[in-house]
């Protein structure tokens, strides 16, 4: 795997929990701009490649999470969240991606979060696919 040495460009998402009522709304935004250049209410043109990828990567991880509360018994907080960035990179000729994952979740305790955080990981079909294939990095927030 190698690491990225230039970013071309990002996707982040910034999704809530809504207790896998099934509903999605994605908001794109551009790099370095103050406002979002996309909504998902209808179709948008040019929506480019890493944010359609961190967002469906985003909705799946977020479903994960709720799945495994829901098998543990840990209550959710309301604000929960993840933060997915998908990087297009290169190094020398080659491009590739990387990704940050960051769950957060007010309230919860640090060791709980943080299984929990691991367990969505290892369930999440999108996780699985990029293991071992591009750099991730995955963090828990709790405060």
């Amino acid at each position: 795997m190698s690491k990225i040495e230039k970013v071309l460009a990002t996707g982040k998402t910034h999704t809530t929990y809504n207790g896998n009522k099934g509903n999605l709304d994605i908001t794109l935004s551009t790099p370095g701009a103050a406002q979002n250049a996309h909504v998902f209410a209808a179709t948008q043109p040019h929506p480019r490649a890493e944010q359609l990828f961190a967002g469906a990567w985003s909705a799946c991880y977020t479903a994960a999470v709720g799945l495994v509360a829901q098998e543990r018994n840990i209550v959710l907080p309301a604000d929960l969240a993840v933060d997915i960035e998908v990087h297009l990179g290169q190094t020398g000729p080659a491009y590739f991606l990387q990704a940050r994952l960051t769950l957060r979740v007010p309230g919860l305790a640090q060791d709980v979060a943080t299984e929990l955080a691991h367990i969505a990981d290892s369930i999440c079909p999108y996780s699985k696919a990029t293991r071992g294939n591009i750099d991730v990095v995955l963090s828990v927030i709790t405060a």
